[in-house]
């Protein structure tokens, strides 16, 4: 834990445990937090990368801060595993379809006048979920944010060597074509991996942390 503010600050912490053997090759649990305030334009947003070793992966939270009007959730999910290198062994369809949501999150219903209303839905589920929606002006005006989760348990995700995980952050322009976005995104990715892992990258600093 790092103290980046100019006061001091109260930690509270329960740490349960049991006194056991731990196997050799035991694989030991990893979590990793990323934050970039707007994503450089026509690149990937990094969840991990330089995860080297055995392991697998079991779960990402996005914080996602969508910085346009219009649909923000075309980008592709993609795991490069074990020597890949410009295509991914796993390569998602949407952030929508990743956190198991479709046509944009969105609930379609009817005011008392009959007109059709469109809007962005919250589910939680066991292993995935759409948990918090700041609506902010409207349906698809700035400054909206969302809190998404996907847990791997049914569904895990195991390299033999390494490991790296990007998203796309993508929208649509309005004559149809793909608009790459710099939006506000956070992520926390989370796996397991036997001994020793690679350095994790410097956090930055309290004022590229700040929510604006």
């Amino acid at each position: 834990m790092e103290n980046l503010d100019d006061e001091d600050m109260y930690l509270y912490y329960q740490v349960d445990y049991l006194l056991t053997e731990v196997p050799a090759d035991a694989a030991y649990f990893h979590a990793q937090f990323r934050r970039i305030s707007s994503v450089p334009y026509k690149q990937d947003y990094t969840i991990v990368d330089s995860i080297k070793g055995k392991g697998q992966y079991v779960g990402t939270y996005l914080a996602y801060g969508a910085k346009d009007n219009g649909w923000w959730g075309e980008g592709e999910i993609k795991f490069f595993m074990d020597g890949d290198t410009k295509f991914p062994t796993i390569n998602g369809t949407g952030t929508e379809d990743y956190f198991c949501g479709s046509y944009d999150f969105d609930t379609q219903t009817k005011n008392k006048a009959g007109v059709e209303n469109s809007h962005y839905t919250e589910f939680c589920t066991p292993y995935t979920g759409l948990a918090q929606v700041i609506r902010g002006d409207g349906h698809y005006n700035v400054m909206q944010r969302f809190g998404l989760y996907r847990w791997h348990i049914t569904d895990p995700i195991r390299f033999d060597k390494n490991l790296k995980v990007t998203i796309q952050d993508i929208g649509w322009r309005r004559d149809g074509r793909y608009l790459p976005l710099q939006d506000d995104i956070a992520s926390v990715a989370f796996w397991y991996q036997t001994d020793p892992h690679t350095p994790f990258p410097k956090l930055p600093e309290r004022d590229l942390l700040e929510v604006r």
